[in-house]
C-alpha cells in the first residue's frame, strides 16, 4: 500500500502543534499507511519543544528543525525533500486546513490526475486584509499564465511523488505551486476544501507579501513561456525598439530637409537614439540568454521535456542514463 506524506511547515505555531498532530491522526485513521513531516521554519516560541515532544510519541512524525526563517517556500521545500512517501499532501499549520480533507483529495488522484488542488469555499479571514488581495491576486495570476484555477493559496493539496520531486521552491514559490505543477505537464484538478478561522497564534500573513508575489508572478511566466527560448521575448522587444528608433531617426531626417527642425533640436531624433540603443540591448540580452540556456541544460544533462511513460523502448532515454 502507498505511503502517505503529509508535509506541514510551522511558524511560531506553538499552540497548534498537539491539536495539528491529533487531528491528522484522527483523520488518517482508515487511510493506510502515513507520515506527518513537521517543519520549524526559525520558531522562537518554543514550537520546537512541542514537536519534540510528539516526535517521541507518535513514531509516525518526522520533524525536520531549519537554522533559521528561510520563509514558508523553502521550509516547504524542506519538508518534500524529507518525505518518503508516494503520495504528498501538503497543508498550513494554522489549523485553518483541516486534515479531514486529505483522504478526499487523495481518493481523486485514483482518476487519473497528478494533483489535486484545494479550493477554500468560505474563507474564514479578514476581508480587507486578506480576503480582498488574495482575490486580486487569484485574477491577475489566471490572465497572466492563462491558468483556469480560482484559488491558488490555499495550501491544501496532493501530488503524486513524481510531481513533488519536479518542484523547485524558494522566494514566494509555494503560491505557485500549481502553476510549476502544471508546467511539468501534471494532470490537475481541483475540489472545494473546508476552511477555519485561527484558534491560536498569529498570522503571518501582511500586504508587502502581495509586491514579491507580482515578482514571482514575472519570474513563473518567463520560466514557463520563455525558459528554452529567451530570444523570443528579449528580441521581440529589440526589434520593436529597432523600428521606433529608425523610424524615428528617418522622421527627423525628412523633417531636416522639408523646412522642419534640425536634427539635433528634434525631439524625435534623440528618442530615435535612445529606441535604437535600447533595441541592441533587448537583443543581446536575448543571445545572452540563449547561451545560458544551453549551458544550464547541456552542462548538467538536462533535457527541454519530461517523458510521462514509454512502450517498447529498447534502452532507456538518454536523459535517464545520465541520471544513471
Amino acid at each position: 500500500m502507498k505511503l502517505l506524506s503529509v508535509v506541514v511547515p510551522l511558524k511560531d505555531e506553538r499552540d497548534n502543534v498537539r491539536p495539528l498532530v491529533d487531528r491528522v491522526r484522527s483523520s488518517l485513521r482508515d487511510a493506510g499507511p502515513w507520515e506527518l513531516v513537521l517543519v520549524d521554519d526559525g520558531s522562537s516560541d518554543g514550537t520546537f519543544t512541542e514537536l519534540e515532544g510528539v516526535a517521541a510519541e507518535e513514531p509516525r512524525v518526522k520533524v525536520v528543525r531549519l537554522r533559521r526563517n528561510f520563509g514558508q517556500s523553502a521550509a516547504t521545500q524542506a519538508g518534500l525533500d524529507a518525505a518518503a512517501g508516494d503520495v504528498i499532501a501538503t497543508m498550513d499549520g494554522d489549523l485553518q486546513n483541516d486534515p479531514a480533507d486529505i483522504p478526499v483529495l487523495a481518493a481523486k488522484l485514483d482518476e487519473g490526475y497528478d494533483a489535486v488542488l484545494g479550493q477554500r469555499l468560505n474563507r474564514q479571514d479578514k476581508v480587507l486584509l486578506r480576503k480582498v488581495p488574495s482575490l486580486c491576486a487569484n485574477w491577475l495570476i489566471r490572465k497572466v499564465l492563462a491558468i483556469p484555477f480560482k484559488d491558488f493559496g490555499c495550501a491544501m493539496r496532493v501530488m503524486r511523488r513524481d510531481v513533488a520531486d519536479g518542484l523547485l521552491l524558494y522566494g514566494e514559490m509555494h503560491r505557485f505551486i500549481t502553476a510549476l505543477v502544471l508546467q511539468q505537464g501534471a494532470r490537475v484538478t481541483q475540489v472545494p476544501v473546508k476552511h477555519h478561522a485561527r484558534s491560536a497564534g498569529a498570522s503571518k500573513y501582511n500586504l508587502t507579501r502581495t509586491v514579491r508575489v507580482v515578482l514571482d508572478l514575472m519570474t513563473v511566466k518567463f520560466q514557463g513561456s520563455y525558459q528554452t527560448r529567451p530570444m523570443h521575448l528579449f528580441g521581440l522587444f529589440g526589434l520593436v525598439c529597432l523600428f521606433l528608433g529608425f523610424a524615428g531617426v528617418a522622421a527627423s531626417v525628412v523633417m531636416k530637409y522639408t523646412s522642419g527642425p534640425g536634427m539635433t533640436a528634434n525631439p524625435l531624433f534623440l528618442l530615435g537614439a535612445v529606441a535604437s540603443l535600447m533595441g541592441v540591448q533587448f537583443v543581446s540580452l536575448g543571445l545572452m540568454g540563449e547561451v545560458l540556456t544551453r549551458v544550464y541544460f547541456e552542462s548538467q544533462g538536462k533535457r527541454p521535456y519530461a517523458v510521462r511513460e514509454s512502450r517498447n523502448l529498447t534502452h532507456a532515454p538518454a536523459a535517464s542514463r545520465r541520471a544513471a
